[in-house]
């Protein structure tokens, strides 16, 4: 009698391992601001939570990556920052200059959507309205753009699916390791039990006597908040 064949014998993976929740940590300007300590306890957080977690950084996070990868992910943490071209705001993606994207994404460069003047390719609003579509992120639990303005894209993607977003609202600094300690602090609080209003709350106003973020001052942290179901967890 032939044996059973198991998972490991056939070459699939285990049923957990097909159903185990997905992260993606992407920072676009790792070799300029590294994330360093704060970038592995971010990821370790997520992994005891049971999440399996992807890491890419600077030129391995291309546009078409963004485009087509975002939505097989529950958790995606895009930590980027913006700069301005002809009074454009511009998110910086990671990925250099190259003839490849430039083909594939021709239209998007002829209109300015994409912008290759710093080296690093950078997409502006159209494009993120052009590429996420509603249901586009449906599978999307939580995304924490952080970045400078992303609370004017943090809308986009709460029309394409995502159930939360976290913005930054105005201009952050992704110098000294301040903005990387508050995002750790907000995902340790999410794989621990705490929602999203709980974990971004204790996260700007550690004393709890101050509901309005924008009391704070922008030297010291930056004006976290989230869009969507701020009910949601991590665990």
């Amino acid at each position: 009698m032939l044996a059973p064949i198991s998972a490991q014998t056939s070459g699939l993976a285990p049923i957990a391992a097909q159903n185990q929740n997905k992260a993606l940590v992407l920072s676009s300007l790792e070799a300029i601001y590294p994330m360093g300590f704060y970038g592995g306890l971010i990821s370790n957080d997520l992994k005891q939570a049971g999440y399996q977690v992807t890491d890419l950084n600077d030129a391995a996070i291309t546009v078409d990556f963004i485009v087509t990868q975002l939505n097989n992910y529950d958790v995606i943490i895009w930590r980027t920052n913006t700069y301005m071209q002809d009074h454009e705001t511009y998110w910086y993606v990671g990925e250099r200059v190259n003839s490849t994207t430039e083909q594939k994404y021709a239209t998007d460069f002829a209109n300015g959507s994409i912008n290759l003047n710093a080296g690093t390719l950078g997409v502006d609003m159209d494009f993120f309205s052009e590429h996420f579509p509603t249901g586009s992120l449906s599978n999307v639990k939580l995304i924490l753009l952080i970045s400078s303005d992303s609370d004017s894209i943090g809308p986009i993607f709460i029309t394409a699916g995502a159930r939360a977003v976290l913005i930054c609202m105005d201009q952050i600094d992704l110098s000294f390791g301040i903005i990387d300690d508050l995002t750790g602090l907000v995902v340790s609080d999410l794989t621990h039990g705490q929602n999203l209003q709980q974990s971004v709350q204790a996260a700007i106003n550690p004393y709890g006597n101050q509901p309005d973020p924008n009391y704070l001052d922008d030297n010291y942290s930056p004006p976290f908040w989230f869009l969507g179901d701020g009910t949601i967890t991590l665990t």
